[in-house]
């Protein structure tokens, strides 16, 4: 399905993120410890969640040449998982989850901004907004999990 370039632009934009994300979570699994071994295997989902996403996304775009591919290391709102790797070494679960869940906040402001800009059509804003669903759930899963964790 071929888009319009504002459309395209927007889901190259949301492929990106979803694309820091994986790198995020990867870079989190490589350095969290064995006691936090469930975070291991609930960030793996998610990472997996945001591949799934990037491939409907990629799949909306349609033209292999007008897919974004990579990271978006530029914008400030996509760097929030970038600034995860000086934090993961070592860390205490209370703090690898206030991470994780900054991380969250990031993309899922990018989803409802994405939404809410009216750029998107037929198709596109159905999968965009199952995809933001998925996405606001895994942010409160982290968020209560880390809640639990400053006990």
């Amino acid at each position: 399905m071929a888009t319009t370039g504002n459309q395209a632009g927007v889901l190259n934009d949301l492929i990106e993120i979803n694309n820091d994300r994986v790198a995020g979570f990867e870079k989190a699994i490589a350095d969290i410890k064995d006691e936090n071994m469930d975070l291991k295997e609930l960030f793996q989902g998610y990472a997996e969640q945001s591949r799934k996403n990037g491939q409907e996304l990629t799949a909306l775009v349609g033209s292999a040449e007008e897919v974004e591919t990579g990271n978006s290391i530029g914008g400030t709102l996509h760097r929030a998982w970038i600034d995860i790797k000086s934090v993961f070494g070592g860390s205490d679960r209370a703090s690898i989850l206030s991470e994780a869940e900054r991380g969250e906040d990031a993309i899922k402001k990018a989803y409802q901004d994405e939404l809410s800009s009216g750029q998107l059509t037929g198709d596109a804003v159905s999968i965009v907004g199952n995809q933001a669903s998925e996405i606001h759930a895994a942010h409160d899963q982290i968020k209560a999990l880390r809640d639990t964790a400053k006990l």
